[in-house]
């Protein structure tokens, strides 16, 4: 079993920080509308370098836990092309494992957003017959690699179109 390129725990530890950083900044306004409301605090009583004290703490406390967790799901994210199909399995808490037969690979496209080529790192997406959709935010793609380095992505990439395409020309 392979592992991702090490430099996708970055990959994975940004993304987090990027998602989890806006939806706290929304739910800030929510809750500290509610704490003020609750406790009947005026604003002039806020200890302002209490509150950004505690603040940071929980900041830095919080991000230290996603880039823990952005090493676990590292470590739990495998694959490996087997003699029967394209396999991974990942996932930390809820592990899940993927077989695609070769014979149902139907495209294997490379991907490189902003963060993943500030890094150097490559998603591969292998599109299925009748998994793979295009959603709100782009297509998905059951066979998809985040953060595999360039060279990996298109050796991978070339192994599994030769692998689909000698599946297909075999025939029943």
């Amino acid at each position: 079993m392979k592992h991702l390129d090490p430099k996708a725990i970055w990959l994975f530890f940004v993304g987090s920080v990027i998602g989890w950083t806006i939806m706290m900044f929304f739910l800030s306004f929510w809750i500290a509308g509610a704490t003020i409301a609750a406790l009947q605090i005026s604003k002039d009583h806020i200890n302002l370098g209490l509150f950004i004290t505690l603040l940071m703490i929980f900041l830095v406390g919080f991000y230290t836990c996603l880039y823990f967790w952005a090493k676990l799901s590292y470590k739990n994210y495998k694959y490996q092309l087997r003699p029967e199909g394209f396999y991974k399995e990942y996932g930390v808490i809820w592990k899940k494992y993927v077989t695609i037969p070769y014979s149902r690979i139907q495209n294997v496209d490379i991907y490189r957003g902003l963060i993943a080529r500030l890094l150097g790192l490559s998603d591969l997406h292998v599109q299925t017959a009748g998994m793979s959709f295009t959603g709100k935010r782009g297509s998905r793609a059951e066979g998809r690699l985040p953060g595999l380095s360039i060279k990996d992505a298109n050796m991978i990439r070339d192994e599994l179109i030769k692998r689909s395409q000698k599946s297909n020309s075999q025939g029943l």
